[in-house]
């Protein structure tokens, strides 16, 4: 039988991130969203299982495994979407992330600049991802349409900021530019640097 996803808490209360994002946004996004992804992996992965023990007879496992990628994309981008935030965030990096930041995008300004336009021009629904490629030792903003299309699939995601619109619009409307300005006062930087010390190693 295959390990089952589970749900995480937050880590910190559901108002935590007031006012750049409100108590009734985290408290659908985790509750229901999240764990909408997590149920769906689960029920693919039984799906999986139980026409691995007929066989595969009659099973369409194309579209299982799609479901999978989404559902399980979906849970373990908000995995790490979650830590990334804290209450009283913001600010700029500091230690080797700083230094990784200014070798590869020239300074934090240009790289926040970068990774803030991904993130408002995924098509449809979507992430903005700063990740950390090992093949050449370098941090890249990516762009995910849904949680798991184009993607580069070695780079190891570090800060993510979910553009779906149930992460913003009951707040901001159609304004997702206004949300990604204003995410950056709730980036928790150690969360991040932490993220990046790990996929160096």
């Amino acid at each position: 039988m295959s390990n089952k996803y589970v749900l995480p808490d937050l880590p910190y209360k559901y108002n935590a991130l007031e006012p750049v994002i409100s108590e009734q946004i985290m408290t659908l996004h985790h509750d229901k969203h999240h764990a909408a992804y997590v149920n769906g992996a689960n029920a693919a992965l039984e799906k999986l299982d139980k026409g691995r023990a007929a066989g595969l007879q009659g099973v369409d496992v194309k579209a299982i495994l799609r479901d999978l990628a989404f559902n399980a994309s979906g849970h373990s981008m908000h995995s790490i979407f979650w830590p990334n935030m804290k209450a009283g965030g913001g600010g700029k990096p500091g230690s080797k992330l700083a230094d990784q930041i200014n070798k590869d995008f020239g300074n934090f300004d240009s790289f926040k600049l970068q990774f803030g336009n991904a993130a408002k021009t995924v098509e449809g629904s979507g992430w903005g991802i700063l990740a950390y490629d090992p093949l050449s030792d370098q941090l890249l903003t990516l762009q995910a349409e849904k949680h798991q299309n184009l993607t580069a699939q070695a780079t190891v995601p570090i800060l993510v900021l979910d553009v779906w619109e149930h992460a913003y619009y009951l707040q901001y409307k159609n304004d997702r530019a206004t949300y990604v300005d204003k995410w950056w006062e709730v980036v928790n930087w150690s969360d991040v640097e932490s993220r990046f010390d790990k996929a160096k190693r």
